[in-house]
């Protein structure tokens, strides 16, 4: 089959590679109609989360299946499926407990209770390195899914991929992203980065009762994207003092709930790249000092941008004297995604409004590149094998 295959940092290529196989009774294997390149994608191509063998990419994916296991009950050859991005087992101690990216079983090489850089990762995830599994991911004509009567979902013939495609991962994250907050209606929400899981969690805001909703970017068009298809206000670092704008919205003091949805790659300075390289950090962790610094006291930071490696200098003072409440973590997909299909279907939130870029499969190579360098107004790119 053909597939989006990782060879080294920079180079990602349409191959061909083996078929896959069912490998125990619990497998499916799905025919990919819809696939989509993720933020996080982007880390494995920049090489800021390693990967040494080549490997399929892709976490985010769609279709229809092709061949169930022996053991499969849930699923029969021509369902239409979504697939959400973590591996779980569904009955381990953490998929017990609502805590499916923690699973114990899926990622049987480099699991563990540490969550150390490069080893004792959580559970598995779709192709996303061999740290965390070394599963051949949906960028691909077909893939294999594990545990396959956990995590897949039916859905309906009547909806289009591109209405549920996202139900995989961008939409659940963001979704994390507020649910963790636990608002209680009326809150200013501050959401910083504007690509695909920032424009998700803007949604997710306003759904679950944001009074007002502040998106964050550096660049342009990603504001105006968000401006159009969320309704928020926007705030662009090159031209304001973002912190203090945010207080000044906020009579001093502060939204109530600042999300992170950049991570460890946001845009940097020369000094930034070397203050990183001294201290042998990977990336920067300047956007979410941001965030503790406007949020209000007693104020929640939530973080669904991907962190890989310390930081010095963290502001653990700031942390405690302000009070703040931090949740972060891979999204617990399985615990969402029926209830946002629901509100997919009964048209309570529209998710296909973000894709700018719809491309063959055989384009891969041009997809990242466009995305990676934001060219093009590039938001969203959904590959067709």
């Amino acid at each position: 089959m053909k597939a989006a295959v990782f060879h080294k940092p920079g180079d990602i290529r349409y191959d061909t590679v083996a078929d896959p196989r069912i490998e125990h009774p619990r497998d499916v294997i799905l025919k990919v109609t819809s696939t989509a390149i993720c933020g996080s994608d982007l880390h494995i191509l920049s090489g800021g989360v390693p990967q040494t063998e080549e490997m399929v990419m892709g976490h985010e994916f769609m279709g229809i299946v092709e061949e169930v296991g022996a053991e499969i009950t849930t699923l029969k050859k021509g369902d239409r499926v979504v697939v959400p991005f973590p591996i779980a087992c569904g009955h381990c101690f953490f998929c017990n407990h609502g805590a499916s990216p923690s699973c114990e079983n899926s990622n049987y090489k480099h699991y563990g209770p540490n969550g150390d850089m490069l080893d004792q990762k959580g559970a598995a995830l779709f192709g996303y390195t061999d740290l965390y599994g070394g599963y051949s991911g949906g960028q691909a004509e077909y893939v294999r899914v594990p545990y396959a009567d956990i995590s897949p979902r039916i859905v309906p013939d009547n909806m289009t991929d591109e209405q549920v495609l996202f139900l995989t991962d961008i939409f659940p994250t963001g979704w994390s992203a507020i649910d963790w907050a636990q608002l209680k209606g009326g809150e200013v929400v501050a959401i910083f980065g504007s690509g695909p899981v920032g424009l998700m969690a803007q949604k997710a805001a306003w759904i679950n009762g944001a009074s007002r909703v502040i998106a964050i970017d550096p660049l342009d068009y990603r504001l105006d994207k968000a401006r159009l298809v969320n309704k928020v206000e926007t705030l662009n670092p090159n031209d304001v003092d973002v912190v203090e704008a945010i207080r000044e919205m906020t009579g001093g003091r502060g939204a109530d709930v600042c999300v992170d949805a950049v991570g460890f790659e946001p845009e940097r300075t020369f000094l930034d790249k070397a203050k990183a390289a001294v201290n042998f950090e990977v990336g920067s962790m300047k956007v979410l000092d941001m965030a503790f610094k406007a949020v209000r006291r007693s104020g929640t930071v939530t973080i669904v941008g991907v962190y890989g490696s310390t930081y010095d200098n963290f502001p653990m003072h700031r942390i405690f004297d302000k009070g703040l409440t931090i949740r972060q973590g891979q999204a617990p997909v399985i615990n969402y995604i029926d209830h946002l299909i629901d509100l997919v279907k009964e048209e309570k939130v529209v998710l296909d409004d973000i894709i700018s870029h719809t491309l063959p499969l055989s384009d891969v190579t041009r997809g990242y590149e466009i995305f990676d360098k934001k060219q093009e107004d590039c938001v969203k790119v959904v590959l067709k094998p």
